[in-house]
C-alpha cells in the first residue's frame, strides 16, 4: 500500500480519510451530510442552532440551476477539517492548504470544475445579511458585508433535519448518480416521520 502523508481519521460511514492526503475515492456523500449537519455555524455563537448543512442547501436554492451542485458542496471540505471561523483563517495557513486539497478530491468525485463559481462565491457573502440578521445577536459594530442579502429565511432545522434535506437535494441534483443500496433511518424529515439516507455504500 501506498504510504501516505499524516494520519488518518475515521468518518462517520466506518471509513479512513486522510485529511492531509484526500483522494476523491474516499469522499462520501453521507459522510459529509452527517458531519455538516451537526457543525455549527459561526463556531455555535448563533441564538438558536444553525448548521453548515443548513446554510449549504439554502443557498443552492437561492442560486441558478447550473451553479446548485456547487453551492451545495462549497463547505464540504469543512465534514473532515471543521468550520473555521472568517477572522481566523488567514493565521493559520497550513488549514488554507489542506481545505483547498480536500476540496480538489470532493470536486473530482462529484465532477464539479475545480474552482468556484463567481456566483457561488458572491452568493455565499450575500447570505452572511441573512445570518446575522437571523441568527445572531445585534452586533456590537457593523460587520461591512459586501452586496445585498441573499433573501433566504432560515428554518434553524435540527441535524437530522438538515443531514436528509441536504442528501435529498444532493441525490435530485445528481439524478442520484451517486446512489447506493443500505440505508439508515433518519427521523424528522419534511412532513415528519422516518426518512431513510444512503448509509455506508452511498458513495
Amino acid at each position: 500500500m501506498t504510504a501516505r502523508h499524516g494520519d488518518w481519521m475515521q468518518t462517520f460511514t466506518g471509513r479512513q480519510f486522510w485529511p492531509m492526503d484526500p483522494r476523491p475515492e474516499e469522499v462520501a456523500i453521507a459522510d459529509i451530510a452527517h458531519a455538516l449537519s451537526l457543525a455549527y455555524r459561526y463556531a455555535g455563537h448563533c441564538r438558536r442552532f444553525y448548521s453548515v448543512a443548513e446554510h449549504c442547501v439554502l443557498m443552492a436554492r437561492a442560486v441558478e440551476p447550473r451553479h446548485q451542485l456547487w453551492a451545495l458542496m462549497h463547505d464540504a471540505s469543512e465534514a473532515y477539517l471543521v468550520d473555521v471561523p472568517r477572522p481566523l483563517k488567514p493565521y493559520l495557513p497550513g488549514y488554507k492548504v489542506a481545505e483547498a486539497a480536500v476540496m480538489l478530491a470532493i470536486c473530482a468525485r462529484f465532477g464539479l470544475p475545480a474552482e468556484m463559481p463567481a456566483a457561488v462565491h458572491a452568493a455565499d457573502n450575500r447570505i452572511l445579511h441573512d445570518e446575522l440578521a437571523q441568527a445572531m445577536a445585534p452586533p456590537p459594530m457593523p460587520w461591512n458585508l459586501p452586496g445585498e442579502p441573499l433573501g433566504v429565511t432560515l428554518q434553524f432545522w435540527e441535524p437530522q433535519r438538515a443531514e436528509f434535506e441536504f442528501v435529498s437535494l444532493f441525490d435530485r441534483l445528481t439524478e442520484r448518480r451517486f446512489a447506493a443500496n443500505g440505508h439508515f433511518p433518519v427521523q424528522g424529515g419534511a412532513g415528519g416521520g422516518a426518512r431513510h439516507v444512503d448509509g455506508a455504500s452511498h458513495g
